[in-house]
């Protein structure tokens, strides 16, 4: 047997997640397919961590366990060549079969959202941000991102019904940034590294930001949602904004996080 370490990129629109569901298409079936077409193993790929539906991947970190034998770096091609349009993996290398494991090397992760300001929508944008009607306040997203930043209780940002030992992340930093764009629109992405999230956890941080900005929510709202308080948090924002961007990782336990 053989394991093989993979890098994925996927556009998450059509797709109900990355899990294997008995109805809808998902990106695990398409990986598990794409597996078997070419090495005609029924291999069960997993990855990093789930995605749900309409969430997109820049880089998900996955494993596979073959029994056949092919160059870690070829991999890829192979698999891409079975893959759908909107999935490709990017990287794939060759790891020692007992000594890794990515549900125990993955050290931290990295997600962006992505939202829109603009006086009217665009349809050149909806597919990978949300649109919000107006002005960026970016210095006061910041000043909201701050106080969010931290380890802390996240209880209040976390999907009702989740079923978790403790709702405690540290959140490494939150930072939002402007880009470039045409002049009838801004693009502002937010971007939450931390060491572990829980469900609808960034896409709610995204809203809190937000509302935090346009005063729909006070300081005091804020430190209240990091006592537990829910209805001082702001909604979760839509899933087509956010990217799960990258996986920090560590091959040895002592090794430092990497992208």
């Amino acid at each position: 047997m053989n394991r093989y370490i993979l890098t994925v990129s996927y556009d998450g629109t059509d797709f109900c997640g990355w899990q294997v569901q008995p109805n809808g298409r998902t990106v695990q079936a398409e990986m598990n397919e794409a597996v078997f077409k070419a090495f005609g193993e029924r291999a069960v790929v997993k990855a990093s961590g789930r995605t749900d539906a309409g969430v997109h991947a820049r880089a998900q970190l996955c494993q596979v366990d073959l029994n056949a034998q092919i160059d870690g770096e070829k991999l890829a091609d192979a698999l891409n060549a079975r893959l759908p349009e909107d999935i490709s993996v990017l990287q794939s290398e060759s790891v020692p079969l007992q000594s890794v494991d990515i549900q125990n090397i993955v050290k931290a992760k990295t997600y962006r959202y992505y939202m829109y300001f603009s006086k009217r929508k665009k349809p050149i944008y909806e597919r990978f941000s949300t649109w919000i009607k107006g002005e960026p306040e970016v210095e006061k997203m910041r000043a909201a991102a701050k106080i969010l930043t931290g380890e802390h209780d996240f209880k209040a940002y976390c999907a009702s019904g989740s079923q978790v030992k403790t709702t405690v992340r540290r959140v490494y930093s939150i930072n939002v940034e402007i880009l470039p764009a045409p002049p009838d629109a801004q693009i502002v992405y937010i971007e939450v590294y931390g060491n572990g999230f829980l469900y609808n956890m960034v896409r709610t941080i995204a809203g809190t930001i937000l509302w935090y900005s346009q005063g729909k929510l006070t300081e005091e709202d804020l430190y209240a949602t990091l006592q537990g308080d829910r209805g001082k948090a702001g909604k979760t924002m839509p899933a087509k904004g956010l990217v799960l961007y990258s996986v920090g990782y560590g091959l040895k336990p002592e090794n430092d996080c990497v992208e």
